[in-house]
């Protein structure tokens, strides 16, 4: 055989699908390593007739990385009702269209819950082409159970709503999950002293960067820790449900 003749490892050659017409694509992005994107998604933006995107500045710093050039749209909070018509008027011709966010799976906190509630409605295909999410990332390596958790995201800016969302969790059994800025990192420690004063903390920051950090220990012990040190980038918070488990499996109470 000749050397310049490419060869496959094992079994025959797969002739990947094309991507179906009409059809919107939730392609989830790196939250911070490049490497971290699939192959998958690779494939789904290069093949697609446009990309719906969050922020086109920074989506077309990715494409740019990975050599992809594609026409893009704007659809962000502000705009999300006006986008979701022109999405959906773009599946019905039959174009293929990827939706991405900053950074992560669309919709989790970001957004595409809207025009995937639109499409669906509309009896339209949506594909989610999963990736990255600072949610999974942070919760299986917290170090808390993982088996039962609750989402909250971003909690409400007003203090009141705040605190009102948060003592209506304090009887949940699994882990509490939510993100936070570090412009309000303070703030929420403050609360979840507050509140869980007794609880073990996780805050995860920094995910698949470069200076990656989980800092554990309860809201006083944090608070005091936040206070030496300026912490940047966005937060994934972590909170222990209100049972705790050992390592048998016993469930243990926590106290306060």
């Amino acid at each position: 055989m000749s050397a310049d003749v490419p060869t496959v490892a094992s079994g025959p050659a797969r002739v990947l699908p094309p991507l179906t017409p009409g059809t919107l694509y939730l392609v989830a992005t790196p939250i911070g390593n490049l490497e971290d994107i699939t192959l998958r998604a690779l494939r789904t933006l290069r093949e697609c007739d446009v990309i719906a995107a969050e922020d086109t500045r920074r989506t077309g710093q990715l494409l740019k990385h990975f050599e992809i050039s594609k026409p893009m749209l704007s659809y962000f909070q502000f705009n999300e009702a006006k986008r979701s018509e022109e999405i959906l008027e773009r599946l019905k011709r039959g174009e293929k269209v990827a939706l991405v966010t900053d950074a992560g799976t669309p919709g989790v906190s970001d957004p595409g819950e809207r025009v995937v509630r639109a499409a669906v409605a509309a009896g339209r295909r949506v594909e989610s082409v999963p990736g990255a999410c600072a949610l999974v990332a942070a919760l299986t390596a917290s170090g808390l159970p993982t088996d039962e958790f609750h989402f909250i995201g971003f909690l409400p800016h007003k203090s009141g709503q705040r605190r009102k969302a948060l003592e209506a969790l304090k009887t949940f059994a699994g882990t509490l999950a939510l993100y936070e800025s570090p412009y309000r990192i303070e703030k929420l420690l403050g609360e979840l002293n507050e509140v869980f004063p007794g609880r073990t903390l996780v805050l995860a920051r920094e995910l698949t960067k470069k200076f990656e950090e989980f800092l554990r220990g309860t809201p006083a012990e944090l608070i005091t820790l936040v206070a030496k040190r300026s912490l940047k980038g966005e937060f994934v918070v972590l909170v222990s449900g209100s049972e705790s488990r050992t390592e048998d499996g016993v469930e243990m109470k926590e106290t306060e």
